[in-house]
C-alpha cells in the first residue's frame, strides 16, 4: 500500500522523544525516510531511539544526527544529511522549549535562551531546508508553533512572543517561497501529553490535569499523535493548497479562551 509520503524525505529536528518522535514515525508509516536530528538518540520518555524504531517497525530509511538547533552549522549539517536519501522533502521545525517565568524577573540570559531554540532554530532550519528545496523544486516547511503563539498570557509572555514569532514566520516564508513550489505552514498544538506537561511543566499527575482538561470542549488533552496526524496532512498531498495557515491541534481549547 503507498503511504501518503512514499519515498519522501523528511528532517525532523527535537525528533527524539515528544511530538517530534510521533512525527517521525508517522511520517515513516506513511512512506518517507527520516532524519531525526535531535541533541540526543534517547527518548527522554525512554525506549527505542527513534531512528531505530522506524527500521524496526517499517521499511523506511533512517538516521539520527545530533544537532543542537541554536547552532546554524548543526541545523545545515542535519539537512545536508538527507542528501544520502535523496534530499530533503519535508522539514520539521519541532525542537522548542517552554518557561514560565514572572515577565519582570525575566533576565537576558533566560530570553536569549528561549529565543535561540524557538525562534532561531525555526528561522536557520527553515533556511537550511529552503535552499535545498528551491533547488529540487519544491517541499514542504511545517513549524511546530503553539496556541500560545496565537493568544497572549501574562504568565508566559516570554514563550508567546517566541511562538507568536513562529507564527508570523511562517506566514512571511509562505508568502517568499510559494511561487517556488515551497509550502510553509504552522501547527499549534494545545495541551499534549508529553514529557513536557509531565515534567517540565507538570500538569498531568498533579491537581491542575482534571481541571485543565474540564476547559478543553473535547474534554480531553491532546497526544503526541495528535499533532503527527496533523503533520503527515500537511507535509502531503492531502494538504496540497494550504500554505500559509495555523493548524490549531488543541480539541477547542482556544476557541473557549
Amino acid at each position: 500500500m503507498v503511504g501518503l509520503l512514499q519515498d519522501k524525505v523528511a528532517v525532523v529536528t527535537g525528533g527524539s522523544s515528544g511530538n517530534g518522535r510521533a512525527m517521525a514515525m508517522a511520517f515513516a508509516h506513511e512512506g518517507a525516510d527520516v532524519v531525526v536530528a535531535d541533541l540526543q538518540a534517547e527518548p527522554r520518555e525512554g525506549g527505542t531511539p527513534t531512528h531505530e524504531l522506524v527500521m524496526a517497525e517499517t521499511d523506511r530509511r533512517a538516521k539520527f544526527v545530533r544537532c543542537d538547533v541554536t547552532n546554524v552549522a548543526d541545523l545545515e549539517a542535519a539537512v545536508e544529511e538527507a542528501d544520502e536519501f535523496g534530499g530533503v522533502d519535508v522539514m520539521v521545525n519541532n525542537a522548542g522549549i517552554f518557561r514560565a517565568e514572572e515577565f519582570l524577573d525575566v533576565t537576558e540570559e533566560e530570553y536569549d535562551a528561549l529565543m535561540d531554540i524557538n525562534v532561531k532554530g525555526v528561522f536557520f532550519g527553515s533556511q537550511a531546508a529552503a535552499k535545498k528545496m528551491v533547488e529540487k523544486g519544491g517541499g514542504n516547511i511545517v513549524n511546530i508553533s503553539s496556541v500560545a503563539g496565537l493568544q497572549g498570557s501574562g504568565e508566559y509572555v516570554t514563550y508567546n512572543t517566541s511562538k507568536g514569532a513562529v507564527r508570523l514566520m511562517t506566514y512571511a516564508l509562505a508568502s517568499k517561497f510559494g511561487p517556488q513550489g515551497i509550502r510553509v505552514n504552522a501547527i499549534h498544538p494545545g495541551l499534549i501529553e508529553t514529557t513536557m506537561t509531565t515534567e517540565d511543566v507538570p500538569i498531568f499527575g498533579t491537581e491542575q490535569e482534571d481541571a485543565f482538561v474540564e476547559t478543553i470542549p473535547s474534554r480531553r488533552a491532546g497526544t503526541p499523535e495528535d499533532v503527527a496526524n496533523a503533520a503527515v496532512f500537511l507535509a502531503s498531498d492531502l494538504g496540497g493548497y494550504v500554505n500559509g495557515e495555523s493548524l490549531v491541534v488543541d480539541g477547542g481549547m482556544s476557541s473557549t479562551l
